[in-house]
């Protein structure tokens, strides 16, 4: 398993070893122990879900309030996404940045995003399957939204009218979550700032 941090920090793309033979192929998609080395932090698994989506489907860009805060471990177990991690964390050196991964079922990657950042992703073939594991249960009190088509995150979709669900249609923009003061803070976020120890601790952490 290969782990390698994105340009914005608190993100990871992780690669697996395949092992393939006549009879198919074997892989550790998740191991805590290698995940938390890399991460100099623990990922507690609350929740577990699947989403699967039409071709031409967009969701996201979400987040969760911190605290409680959620970090997520994505991969996709059948067809082609293009998945999408937004930096949200106010105060962080990226804020407004993000990063795009191709993840599929041949490659086999995942991506580790801290809590924080915000999450979506475009389907790009029809049934795409994503997997996510979650570091804390969802609470529709704390979930939250920016639109994923705004043009300050400049995400390079492709497709220039996804299909998106109402609730993220109407999603505002960062500017205006920025304004009401809806968006997490980098120093109250696990891996929300880079130090040299490798991330800073929250500011409610014992």
């Amino acid at each position: 398993m290969l782990t390698r941090p994105l340009s914005i920090f608190g993100a990871w793309e992780i690669t697996p070893v395949q092992h393939r033979d006549a009879r198919g192929v074997f892989l550790e998609w998740y191991r805590a122990d290698r995940l938390s080395s890399a991460i100099d932090d623990t990922f507690v698994l609350a929740q577990a879900n699947i989403s699967v989506s039409a071709a031409g489907v967009v969701r996201g860009i979400h987040y969760t309030d911190v605290p409680p805060g959620q970090a997520k471990y994505v991969t996709c177990v059948q067809g082609r996404v293009l998945d999408v991690v937004v930096d949200l964390r106010v105060g962080s050196p990226t804020f407004g940045r993000c990063e795009v991964v191709p993840l599929d079922d041949v490659e086999r990657r995942a991506v580790y995003i801290s809590e924080g950042l915000g999450h979506g992703f475009c389907a790009l073939t029809e049934n795409a399957t994503i997997t996510y594991l979650c570091s804390s249960a969802y609470d529709p009190a704390h979930e939250r939204e920016v639109h994923p088509l705004d043009p300050r995150l400049e995400i390079p979709w492709p497709l220039a009218s996804p299909q998106l669900s109402a609730r993220d249609a109407r999603a505002i923009s960062l500017t205006d979550a920025l304004s009401a003061g809806l968006l997490p803070v980098a120093a109250k976020c696990r891996n929300g700032l880079p130090t040299e120890t490798g991330r800073i601790r929250r500011t409610d952490d014992a």
